[in-house]
């Protein structure tokens, strides 16, 4: 059973993540990209042609085919990714790579790209539970220094306050939970679940209409495409129909270790799953699909920097794109002509011309200044920092110049150095005063010629 207990009092936890504001592509119901929709700023031609990527994937009809972002850094291919994840569900599995990650010491590189592949795949369960279903009305998320890094805090628990329209009542859950409520992004208002044997949750969507007392207000966006459901009836505590996600990669571990003494002794362990463990789980998911317990979910491999990985890599995706169980694959890069690694063959992006041939391939371009500005609105607002008109204008000038991603990063320490001035809005001088402590790109090569004799070689 997990652990939940009430306990007296809470208080209010928020995190921001670098693309929590996407809710997907800000499309209209003809597929033509709004100028500031879902949290999506420009990038219309790359917006609309993910648009029909998402349909593609919808009927069923991207078999054998994969996604590949080219442009500049910074122009949001990232964020592209994410919402092409938001617009095929809240619960789709979407997970991130990075090139260079691939290469590991303990695995092979086709292990690891195989795992991916597993993670991104999602098997949707269905059985009856007893569950913990609520209006999240108070959230606190405890950290503790992380056991590897002392500098790094980890969630080590939490204490949330569930209501529903007929009691209330606060829990204290584990870590397993803390970390799922951040992972799913779950704060004030939302309605979730929170099964009672193994701590899953699931966000269920945003409250609507709930009298959540008069010392929560929930904030209304401009800029939303959040799912809101009606306040839980009855009692917290209830026994319901438990839908849940789990993935491939979870099924092959469980497999894996289930006889195994290791296993057994230490629990979880990163290491290379045999074939046969992957054929036994495959098997076991399709008699759960013909027996109407599960369905198959094809979540989001995203690759960044595609153009790290070597010929055998990239021969391994192009046969992996024609796999039964295979996610929907996108790749990023912002190469141009440039060396397939492994060879010395030059070609478009560092990818083989055979893979091209079974990618869409989707350009994105520099944003505009008024499309930088208006995503320096958005994340101001999704960081909960207030900036006058003339901060907003020297942080655009700024994004113009050097990267938005430079733009972006220099909100929360210029609303700091406000807060410890006495004021709650950014203004220009505080701006002003993080440029000259943080350099961008350029600074800092002059920085690196202007003591280059002083640098170690």
């Amino acid at each position: 059973m997990a652990s939940i207990v009430p306990i007296e009092s809470v208080k209010k936890f928020e995190r921001v993540g670098f693309h929590t504001h996407i809710r997907g592509l800000g499309l209209d119901e003809k597929g033509r990209a709004l100028p500031v929709a879902d949290g999506m700023v420009g990038q219309r031609e790359a917006r609309e042609a993910a648009g029909f990527i998402v349909k593609l994937i919808k009927e069923g009809k991207m078999a054998g085919r994969g996604v590949l972002m080219v442009g500049p850094p910074g122009t949001g291919k990232t964020a592209i990714a994410v919402a092409i994840a938001r617009e095929l569900g809240e619960d789709v599995p979407f997970m991130i790579l990075s090139g260079s990650e691939v290469y590991s010491t303990e695995m092979k590189k086709t292990e690891v790209l195989m795992q991916a592949m597993r993670k991104a795949m999602g098997v949707r369960l269905r059985e009856w539970r007893k569950v913990y279903e609520g209006v999240v009305t108070k959230i606190d998320i405890k950290t503790a220094p992380s056991p590897y890094n002392p500098y790094q805090y980890i969630p080590s628990g939490a204490v949330i306050t569930l209501k529903t329209k007929k009691e209330s009542n606060t829990f204290r859950v584990g870590a397993e939970i803390a970390e799922q409520l951040i992972a799913r992004g779950v704060e004030v208002g939302d309605v979730i679940w929170i099964d009672a044997e193994t701590g899953r949750v699931t966000k269920v969507g945003r409250a609507r209409g709930a009298d959540l007392g008069s010392e929560v207000k929930l904030e209304e966006y401009d800029i939303t495409a959040r799912r809101y459901v009606e306040v839980p009836d009855g009692r917290i505590e209830k026994e319901k129909e438990f839908v849940y996600t789990m993935t491939l990669h979870d099924l092959d571990e469980y497999y894996a270790q289930r006889g195994g003494l290791i296993g057994l002794i230490f629990g979880r362990v990163e290491r290379e799953i045999s074939p046969d463990v992957r054929q036994q789980v495959d098997e076991q998911v399709k008699k759960w699909v013909d027996e109407g317990r599960a369905e198959i979910i094809p979540g989001v491999l995203f690759i960044d920097d595609v153009h790290m990985l070597d010929i055998e890599a990239l021969s391994f995706l192009s046969r992996a794109l024609e796999s039964e169980f295979s996610p929907i694959i996108i790749l990023a890069t912002n190469r141009g002509m440039t060396t397939i690694r492994g060879t010395d063959i030059v070609s478009p992006h560092g990818l083989p011309l055979d893979l091209l041939d079974r990618l869409l391939i989707i350009p994105t371009r520099p944003y505009k200044a008024e499309e930088i500005k208006e995503i320096l609105k958005i994340r101001a607002r999704e960081e909960k920092v207030k900036l006058s008109d003339e901060a907003l204008e020297r942080l655009t000038e700024i994004g113009e110049k050097t990267s938005l991603r430079y733009a972006s990063q220099l909100i929360t320490p210029a609303a700091i150095r406000a807060k410890s001035e006495g004021r709650e809005v950014v203004s220009r001088e505080d701006v002003e005063s993080v440029t000259r402590l943080f350099l961008d790109v350029t600074q800092s090569v002059q920085h690196i010629r202007e003591y280059e004799e002083k640098f170690l070689k």
